[in-house]
C-alpha cells in the first residue's frame, strides 16, 4: 500500500477488494462470465506514481469463483489510477469506491500508460514487476499512450505510434505463448509478425509469469475483421453486381491471408519442430466432451451429439497427423493488413484453455478451422436481425464460399499441400470451434447464438 501520508491512493485494501469484486464481472476482459465471484484478494500492489492529487498502482488480484459448481481461483492484473479530479473520459471506468478520491482503470489514462512505457524503456524492475528488453533492441522513453480499439481478453495500448503494449488481464502462472512464439518467429526471421521489443514479468504462484509484451506497432494497418465486414456490407449494398466485380471483393486479401498463415506455420515448425501423432491422441477426442459440457448451458445442442460422434469417428480414421506449435485462436481479428503484407497477432491461444494446454503441439488445421469460422461470422452476423432475408443470406454464403476458397488457395500455394485434402479432420476442428462459440454467445451475446448453432447443424449434417 502507498506509504505517503499525502498520497491519494490511501484506499484500504478491504475497500478495494470489495469494489473489485463488484467491478470485475462487468469488464469485457473478465474471463469467468457466468460464474459467481465469491471474493477478491490483492496479492501484490506496486506503486508506479505517488503524488498528492494523482497516483498509479499495479495490482495483482486473486479472484475466488464458483464455476459450474466447482471452486476456482483466477489471477488478474488490474492497473489502477487515483485522482482527486477526474476528466469525463475517465468517468466510465470508475470503480465503486466511496470517498473523495476517484479510483479507475489505469489503462484508460494516457499518463499512466506512459509510466509503463518509461519503465519498459529503462528496463528495470518496479516493485515486483520486471521490465525486460529483447537483446539488441531498445525502447524510447517519453512516449504517450492511448488505448487501442475494443478490449478482448487483454488490453492493448499504443505508445507514441511506435509500439504496441499489450497487458494480459488474466495471468495464469507461466511464460505466455505469445512471447514464446514471437521469440521463435524472430529466430525464423518471419516477416508475417510484428517484431517483439520487450515484455513484463512477475512471480505468480511461485513461477515467473508474463504480464505483458511490447512489439512494433503496425501503422497504417487494417484489421482483417474490419476489412471483411466492409466487403460484406458492399455485397449487401450492391445486390445486382457480381461479388468478383465489387471494388471491396475480399478474395484477393483472403488469398494473401492464407499465404501468411501457411508461412507462419512453416516458420514455427522450422524452429520448434513437428511430430507425428495418432488423430485419436490429438485434441479431436475432446470435442465430444466439450459438446456435452456446453449442452448443460445450451440444451438444444445435445441433439447433435450422435452426428458429431460419427464425424469424429471419420476424422479418427485418418490414423495420423502432423502436429506443431500453432497460433491456437486464429480468426480475422487476429490478422492485420499492412501496405506490404498481412501480419498475425496475439499468439496467446484460446483463452478458455489452461496455459499448459495452449503450449501443446496441435494440428495446423485448428488454425485453419478458426479462419473458416471467422469468414462465416463475417458473412452472416449482419443478418442476425434479418433472418427472413433469403436473398441477402444467399449473397452472404457466396461471399463466404469465395473468400474461403481463396484462403485455401493461398495457404496451399505456400504450404505445398491443401487443407481440403484432410476434410474430415478439418471439419472436426471446425465443429469444435463452433461449439466453443455456442457457449461464448450464450454467455455474452445471446442474440448472436443462432450463428454458431446454424454452423453446428451444417457441420454435422
Amino acid at each position: 500500500m502507498v506509504g505517503s501520508s499525502s498520497s491519494v491512493a490511501r484506499t484500504v485494501e478491504t475497500q478495494l477488494e470489495d469494489a473489485l469484486a463488484a467491478w470485475l464481472p462487468g469488464q469485457r476482459w473478465f474471463g469467468a462470465k457466468g460464474s459467481t465471484v465469491g471474493a477478491v484478494r490483492i496479492v501484490a500492489r506496486d506503486v508506479l506514481r505517488d503524488e498528492p492529487h494523482f497516483a498509479a498502482e499495479h495490482l495483482l488480484v486473486e479472484v475466488q469463483l464458483t464455476q459450474d459448481g466447482a471452486a476456482v481461483t483466477q489471477t488478474y492484473q488490474v492497473p489502477l489510477g487515483f485522482r482527486t479530479e477526474l476528466t469525463d473520459d475517465l468517468r466510465p471506468w470508475i470503480l465503486p469506491v466511496a470517498g473523495e478520491v476517484a479510483v479507475f482503470d489505469g489503462l484508460r489514462d494516457p499518463e499512466i500508460i506512459g509510466l509503463y512505457g518509461d519503465a519498459l524503456a529503462a528496463g528495470k524492475a518496479t516493485g515486483s514487476i520486471e521490465f525486460k528488453i529483447v537483446d539488441g533492441s531498445s525502447v524510447p522513453s517519453g512516449l504517450r499512450g492511448r488505448v487501442l480499439g475494443a478490449e478482448q481478453s487483454n488490453t492493448s495500448v499504443i505508445l507514441g505510434d511506435l509500439l504496441l503494449l499489450k497487458l494480459f488481464r488474466q495471468v495464469p502462472p507461466g511464460i505466455s505463448p505469445d512471447v514464446e512464439l514471437h521469440r521463435a518467429l524472430a529466430e525464423a526471421r518471419s516477416v508475417n509478425v510484428a517484431p517483439l521489443r520487450g515484455w513484463l514479468e512477475a512471480e505468480v504462484g511461485g513461477e515467473p509469469t508474463t504480464l505483458g509484451m511490447a512489439q512494433d506497432f503496425a501503422a497504417n494497418s487494417a484489421e482483417g475483421w474490419t476489412a471483411a465486414l466492409a466487403s460484406v456490407q458492399e455485397v449487401f449494398d450492391s445486390p445486382q453486381t457480381p461479388i468478383e466485380d465489387l471494388p471491396a471483393d475480399f478474395a484477393p486479401d483472403a488469398h494473401r491471408i492464407g499465404a501468411a498463415v501457411a508461412q507462419v506455420h512453416h516458420d514455427l515448425a522450422s524452429v520448434l519442430g513437428t511430430a507425428e501423432r495418432s488423430v485419436e491422441s490429438t485434441a479431436v477426442e475432446e470435442i465430444l466432451a466439450r459438446i456435452s459440457g456446453v449442452a448443460r448451458v445450451v440444451p438444444e445442442i445435445a441433439q447433435y451429439i450422435p452426428a458429431a460422434t460419427a464425424l469424429i469417428s471419420r476424422a479418427e480414421a485418418s490414423n495420423s497427423t502432423t502436429v506443431q506449435r500453432i497460433h491456437g485462436d486464429l480468426h480475422l481479428g487476429q490478422v492485420l493488413g499492412t501496405p506490404e503484407r498481412w501480419l498475425l497477432i496475439d499468439f496467446e491461444g484460446e483463452p478458455a484453455k489452461t496455459l499448459a494446454e495452449r503450449r501443446q503441439m496441435d494440428s495446423a488445421l485448428r488454425d485453419v478451422a478458426g479462419m473458416l469460422r471467422s469468414f462465416d461470422y463475417a458473412a452472416n452476423h449482419l443478418l442476425v436481425d434479418l433472418p427472413e432475408d433469403q436473398s441477402a443470406r444467399e449473397r452472404a454464403e457466396k461471399w463466404a464460399a469465395r473468400s474461403i476458397a481463396a484462403f485455401f488457395d493461398g495457404y496451399a500455394s505456400v504450404a505445398g499441400h491443401d487443407p481440403r485434402e484432410e476434410a474430415d479432420l478439418l471439419r472436426a476442428y471446425e465443429l469444435d470451434k463452433a461449439v466453443y462459440e455456442v457457449l461464448y454467445e450464450a454467455r455474452n451475446r445471446p442474440t448472436w447464438l443462432s450463428l454458431p448453432m446454424r454452423a453446428v447443424a451444417r457441420l454435422v449434417s
